[in-house]
């Protein structure tokens, strides 16, 4: 973990902010039935389309993209490696078996409780993935990731092959490659949920910082370890499970935003915590605009935009030496 911490100049907020309303106007304006900015406000269709289609795909990119960030970052906190999240760790695939097996037990249940299941059994898997990392070496970080990524593709595969003995494998791939094409609304006011779980991480966030400093450092300096530890499992859980039930996984934004912030401003999680929900609210958008321009007028999925740009993140991260490895 790093130390070092990085005031960002006011200018550097300026720009940022910005940055995030450009790519926000942006969404809300590409797609393949055109909506010209200055009509947005005079065109009923134009309206129309706004309020039920590309609003709502924009504020779920936004909350998605803020919320796995935190997730990955909470992870990274409790884990104590900067290899982690979600999607690398088998929470989201946790996530994913636990929508499957409430597919297969009530196929007719409402999406809050498919979104309650999912967080159950993402909670259970996430448990068991801390439990296991906390007992191998410190001396070599790269176990706990290459650990979870086995991990999480048993979990995986678990999966795959009860979709295959139901024959759901099609409904499978919806949950394991996230889009928005689907997103309208009255199909992802669940995301607040995700926003509510960044406010509870902002209050704990102290603790969180100390946490990092380890269980006998941690309960020396009077922290609740086991109970800081609850509620990280549970925002990273229900984060994960919300943004799995609405959208499908999207992976590595919990590992590319939490790394690069860390290493330009250090490891305060009250400090990072909202350069952390804003940047992974950003990556989220730029990817689901730059897959529907790359094809254009049809899609890519923005799990697999984001799957390319935070492979090559997370390579990046494993080779680079030096600075604040």
């Amino acid at each position: 973990m790093t130390a070092a911490v990085s005031k960002p100049s006011p200018w550097t907020g300026l720009i940022a902010g910005l940055g995030l309303a450009v790519l926000f106007v942006l969404s809300l304006a590409v797609g393949v039935s055109p909506l010209p900015v200055n009509r947005m406000l005079s065109d009923p269709e134009a309206m129309q389309l706004l309020a039920v289609s590309r609003l709502p795909r924009t504020l779920a990119a936004v909350l998605c993209g803020a919320g796995l960030a935190i997730a990955g970052l909470i992870m990274q906190t409790l884990s104590r490696n900067r290899f982690v999240e979600p999607a690398t760790a088998g929470t989201a695939q946790s996530a994913e078996l636990g929508i499957l097996l409430v597919t297969l037990l009530f196929p007719a249940a409402a999406l809050w409780v498919k979104t309650l299941f999912a967080g159950s059994v993402a909670l259970v898997g996430t448990s068991i993935f801390l439990a296991t990392a906390h007992r191998l070496p410190p001396q070599q970080p790269f176990l706990v990731p290459l650990f979870g990524i086995v991990y999480g593709g048993v979990i995986g595969a678990v999966a795959t092959f009860a979709a295959w003995q139901a024959d759901l494998l099609q409904f499978l791939s919806v949950w394991t490659n996230g889009e928005f094409s689907g997103v309208l609304r009255g199909r992802y006011e669940l995301l607040w949920i995700a926003a509510l779980m960044v406010a509870v991480a902002w209050i704990v966030a102290d603790r969180l910082t100390i946490m990092a400093l380890g269980r006998e450092t941690s309960i020396g300096l009077g922290i609740d370890y086991a109970r800081m530890m609850q509620i990280g499992l549970v925002i990273v859980s229900v984060i994960t499970a919300l943004a799995v039930v609405v959208v499908g996984m999207i992976p590595f934004v919990g590992l590319a935003v939490p790394n690069i912030v860390s290493r330009l401003m250090g490891d305060n999680v009250r400090g990072t915590l909202g350069w952390v929900a804003a940047g992974g609210a950003g990556l989220v958008l730029a990817c689901d605009i730059a897959g529907r321009l790359i094809r254009y007028p049809y899609e890519i999925p923005v799990g697999t935009v984001m799957g390319v740009v935070g492979g090559v993140v997370f390579l990046w991260l494993l080779f680079r030496r030096g600075g604040h490895g």
